[in-house]
């Protein structure tokens, strides 16, 4: 009898909690529940809520260039068909400017995805003002909202 209360004992050390006696790879004290309790902050994976994409330039013909029209290669789309899913989507050119605008030195162009461009995926976007030509081979951000579904 002695004996299953030294083994008793042993394995359950004073003061340990009984949620760490059950799981005793995650919590070895009570302390350390408040410490991860008490944690702030952001923990696991970040979720990344967009779909990159790259400017490929202006939409144009042999000529004239419509720099109104921005073409963007999205990321997994190669047919006009998977185009259409992403008709009307938001889109962002997101850059980094010298001076602070409102705390940030980031800034922001919004547009949307008007139509395809092409049999090969690459999509017309139209942008709130137009892109700068520093913007060609940089990447935009195409969100998935306004949803459809």
């Amino acid at each position: 009898m002695v004996h299953r209360e030294a083994s008793r004992k042993a394995s359950k050390p004073e003061g340990a909690s009984p949620f760490a006696a059950a799981f005793p790879n995650t919590v070895s004290s009570d302390s350390d529940l408040l410490l991860n309790k008490k944690m702030k902050g952001r923990q696991g994976e970040r979720v990344r809520l967009y779909v990159r994409g790259t400017v490929l330039g202006y939409k144009r013909s042999k000529s004239n260039q419509y720099p109104s029209t921005s073409l963007v290669q999205i990321e997994g789309v190669n047919t006009k068909e998977d185009v259409a899913w992403y008709a009307g989507k938001k889109m962002a050119y997101i850059y980094k400017a010298k001076v602070k605008k409102n705390g940030s030195h980031y800034r922001c162009i919004w547009g949307k995805v008007t139509r395809p461009h092409g049999n090969s995926g690459v999509v017309r976007a139209k942008f709130k003002s137009n892109l700068p030509p520093k913007s060609m081979g940089m990447k935009v951000r195409v969100f998935m909202y306004p949803s459809n579904i």
